[in-house]
């Protein structure tokens, strides 16, 4: 048995009870005065099965099953059975409605006039004693309920749509954020990574001659940042493909406690760097990753306009918000002779969006009495 015939399965088991106590309705309370005088019990069980017992398979095939119970609530109305199988009637295009595909305007009309038809029927008939009367009220009592089960059915299929919807745009703004997360993982691990191999290549190709320590020390350095670098980038590589192999593992996100490692590859590149970190309360892991991100790139900044140079790293967690400020002397004696490190201009772009998508505060810029300062205000 397929999971298709379990699914129909399942589905007949719940219309069916419902089947069931529709035709044994009229048995319990039936409708005989007609205009056709007293129906036998023959004829009123043959209508009441014939309208009610088709809704079990309703969900299987909507409209069939509409159109019959719809014809027999029709035939029915002559033996003063038509209250319940209009009642059946409604039951299945209550499905129909619920699977409409086609615009609602052109229906929702067609409904609104037969009902409000059938309401002015019910006030011109509803009060007058004469043969026919019992029949125009079973056909007003008719349209008023598939009306109502139309418009019923119609709202929960708008209803569905519009969650539909909201899922598949919350899907894709997930897609599109985190094309950006990986965009901006990507730009401060090659930026940081890269400005550093080119301060220090610079610093060693400047001293190689006159001071061959120093040069090997810079070399040992642009070791250790490209092989940081590579396996940055290897863990990023790896959330793009996505292979699902149990054996990758790619490790925690970088937080508040890797911060040391940042202040120890700017250093090397000449940067004084004073690390205050007072954090009271732990904030979340994506807070902690956000704040990681900013100082490695107002580092970076650092290291490649400022360096040789002062910089000081603080950091406050209380009252949920994460405060990171980072603030720099300015160039130094000899960061002339420094070579200067390309840059893209999108390190502060990239901050600016990692603080927003925390709902936090970016504010950057020159201090007044030299250098440049970075703070950020990160709520969680």
């Amino acid at each position: 048995m397929t999971v298709r015939d379990v699914r129909q399965r399942r589905l007949v088991l719940l219309d069916a009870p419902a089947a069931l106590g529709l035709a044994l309705l009229p048995q319990l309370a039936p409708l005989r005065n007609t205009l056709s005088g007293e129906a036998s019990d023959t004829a009123v069980l043959v209508l009441s099965l014939s309208a009610a017992l088709p809704v079990a398979v309703r969900r299987l095939w909507p409209v069939p099953v509409f159109a019959f119970v719809l014809v027999a609530a029709c035939a029915a109305l002559p033996f003063g059975l038509g209250p319940t199988s209009f009642l059946a009637a409604a039951y299945a295009l209550y499905a129909v409605a619920v699977e409409w595909r086609r615009q609602p305007g052109p229906s929702a009309v067609l409904i609104g006039g037969a009902c409000a038809t059938g309401a002015a029927l019910l006030t011109l008939t509803g009060g007058r004693d004469h043969e026919g009367g019992t029949l125009a009220v079973q056909a007003v009592f008719g349209l008023l309920v598939l009306g109502a089960t139309w418009a019923a059915g119609s709202s929960v299929r708008e209803r569905r749509e519009s969650v539909r919807r909201v899922i598949e745009e919350t899907a894709e703004r997930a897609k599109v954020e985190e094309r950006l997360r990986i965009a901006r993982d990507l730009h401060d691990v090659v930026t940081h990574s890269v400005g550093l191999i080119t301060v220090k290549a610079g610093i060693a190709n400047h001293v190689v001659d006159s001071h061959p320590e120093e040069a090997r020390k810079a070399l040992t350095v642009i070791e250790d940042v490209g092989r940081t670098a590579l396996r940055d980038l290897r863990a990023t590589l790896k959330v793009l493909r996505r292979d699902g192999d149990a054996d990758e593992d790619l490790g925690p996100a970088p937080g508040l406690a890797d911060l040391p490692q940042l202040v120890r590859a700017a250093e090397a590149a000449g940067v004084r760097v004073e690390l205050d970190s007072r954090c009271g309360e732990r904030p979340p892991d994506g807070v902690a990753t956000a704040a990681y991100r900013i100082v490695q790139e107002a580092l970076t900044n650092v290291v490649k306009h400022a360096a040789p140079t002062g910089c000081r790293i603080q950091l406050r967690a209380e009252g949920g918000v994460l405060t990171v400020d980072v603030y720099d002397d300015g160039p130094g004696a000899g960061a002339a002779h420094r070579p200067a490190a390309p840059g893209g201009g999108l390190g502060l772009v990239g901050m600016r969006e990692r603080v927003t998508a925390h709902g936090g505060t970016l504010t950057a810029g020159p201090r007044a009495g030299g250098g440049f300062r970075v703070t950020a205000a990160l709520p969680y």
